[in-house]
């Protein structure tokens, strides 16, 4: 499906309610124009930070240099370095101030999308996203989500976030969103989970640092920003 079918969402569907805007963002493609190639990945897995209030945020630890970008206005793309090596591509949401933002996780290549997706750093390794687009406006005509015009209802599971543990309560909140049963996500829910096993099918590793992209500053292996 080529770029020109979809419709650019505005920056109205960002300022909103933030697990709203996770839900909604299930089944939307982000565009990744670069060196001339149209990249398009339907998203199929995201997280919801909701402010400062969440513990598991970056934006709890208050504004800094790194989280101004959160803090901003919706619709701007926040995007930082972990592990020494990856990135981890989040959509700003909310008014200015507010501080909340959601993950992409995973996305299912629809268009000159090569390598695996299932995992935030795998999704920016394949549609090139690096720190150079942090506070990115998504409105923009080389970084951008849009919805393609006759696209259906889809089916949306929830869990607890990946890798948030140290969060107290708010590790188990159900803020991470997937597409039912869709093979690109990154992390099985526990039906899938149990279901494999019973299966005999190999198990996720637990600490894949790929599919571990929090949006806290406590990364289990130091992080860089």
């Amino acid at each position: 499906m080529p770029a020109g079918e979809l419709l650019k969402l505005p920056r109205s569907f960002y300022d909103r309610d933030t697990a709203l805007v996770a839900r909604e963002l299930l089944g939307k493609h982000l565009v990744r124009v670069w060196r001339g190639v149209e990249r398009i990945g339907r998203i199929v897995e995201v997280e919801a930070y909701l402010g400062p209030h969440d513990l598991a945020a970056h934006s709890s630890r208050g504004l800094t240099a790194r989280t101004k970008v959160m803090f901003g206005p919706p619709g701007r793309a926040y995007v930082y370095f972990i592990y020494g090596m990856y990135y981890c591509m989040n959509v700003v949401t909310e008014r200015e101030g507010h501080g909340s933002a959601i993950l992409l996780r995973a996305i299912e290549p629809v268009r000159n999308v090569e390598g695996r997706t299932q995992g935030p750093g795998l999704l920016c390794n394949a549609m090139r996203i690096d720190k150079r687009l942090n506070a990115h406006d998504l409105l923009s005509d080389d970084l951008y989500i849009a919805a393609a015009p006759d696209a259906g209802a889809v089916a949306i599971a929830k869990g607890p976030r990946i890798g948030v543990s140290y969060a107290r309560h708010w590790a188990r909140r159900h803020l991470r969103f997937y597409i039912k049963d869709n093979p690109f996500v990154s992390r099985p829910g526990q039906r899938q989970f149990m279901k494999a096993a019973k299966l005999g099918r190999r198990r996720p590793r637990p600490r894949d640092p790929l599919s571990i992209c929090n949006l806290s500053g406590d990364e289990a292996v130091p992080t860089s920003s």
